[in-house]
């Protein structure tokens, strides 16, 4: 397996934003820079007990020389988040990559509709912030439980960000609530949807907004869903145009193992189709795609190889 190349950073600070988040605040050990990136980024953090876990930024980008993570305690954590909560402290060093983003805010767009559920809020919060600092239109909608389980909550209700926010509490104001369906209704022109928040969640958005131009909507999973495939299918080949080489790949086997068995470097890091890492170039018309990363657009020149497959018997590659 590739990875790419890490940073360390120190924890200079860890804060409770709800009984199942925490923000950790991250910089440079000797007060450096660090990598600069846009709102919607994300870093893999490799923590201890040998997990990694990407995390989206929680803060537009400024001159502050730290990034901001959320971190929610799952119940039925494979190790990463209670790794987080339980083993790392205030001026422990960790490792992390430099930030990538696969879910940008869209230039083209007049205004920005961000639906964030839970832990979800983290991009969008950052997105929000960059929006509000160039005096961008937008509309933040933020979906939790109660006002306990509201995280970044002095952030989301900052003089810049307040105007714009709508907040649904499941156990609040019943008039307050956000009816998806009725939000979504009728997309309005120029208008770009952006979406973050737990499986459930993510399936309600995208229900309702099933009427909206492909490329209108914009996703960031922090998980596959669990019906997902990354291997099973068809036998097919790797055409790698640019060497002039084949490279078989069986059916239960990803693109990206049978590049990594014939000395072919492609960097990879969730290898479940999210992140974005060993995404390349190639014929995306001829693509089975299983990512959750690229847009509509996006697929039709590149693929994710951690996932993805060929339609047919052969997929081009420009490598």
């Amino acid at each position: 397996m590739s990875l790419e190349r890490t940073l360390t950073v120190r924890v200079e600070r860890i804060s409770r934003q709800t009984p199942e988040i925490l923000a950790f605040e991250l910089a440079h050990p000797w007060g450096r820079p660090l990598p600069a990136y846009e709102a919607g980024a994300h870093i893999d953090v490799h923590m201890p007990g040998g997990f990694s876990r990407q995390y989206s930024l929680a803060r537009a980008p400024s001159s502050a020389n730290s990034y901001v993570i959320g971190v929610k305690r799952e119940p039925d954590s494979r190790g990463g988040s209670a790794s987080m909560h339980e083993r790392v402290r205030e001026g422990d060093l960790l490792a992390i990559s430099a930030p990538r983003n696969t879910f940008p805010l869209r230039e083209e767009a007049r205004h920005h509709l961000l639906l964030a559920g839970g832990i979800g809020m983290t991009p969008l919060l950052a997105m929000a912030q960059a929006l509000a600092a160039r005096g961008a239109g937008f509309t933040l909608c933020v979906f939790a439980r109660s006002e306990e389980h509201l995280a970044f909550a002095e952030a989301l209700r900052a003089p810049a960000l307040a105007p714009h926010l709508r907040l649904h509490l499941d156990q609040g104001d019943a008039s307050q609530r956000i009816d998806l369906r009725a939000l979504l209704a009728r997309p309005a022109p120029g208008t770009h949807l952006y979406v973050c928040g737990p499986g459930g969640f993510m399936q309600a958005v995208r229900d309702a907004a099933s009427h909206w131009p492909e490329d209108a909507l914009h996703a960031e999973y922090f998980a596959a869903p669990a019906d997902a495939s990354t291997t099973a299918g068809l036998p097919f080949t790797l055409k790698l145009a640019r060497r002039g080489i084949s490279v078989p790949v069986a059916a239960d086997q990803t693109a990206v193992d049978a590049l990594h068995e014939v000395g072919i470097d492609i960097p990879v890091s969730c290898q479940q189709g999210l992140c974005g890492t060993c995404v390349v170039d190639g014929d995306g018309e001829g693509a089975e795609h299983r990512d959750f990363c690229l847009t509509g657009t996006e697929r039709r020149t590149r693929v994710a190889l951690c996932c993805s497959r060929a339609k047919g018997l052969e997929l081009v590659l420009q490598l």
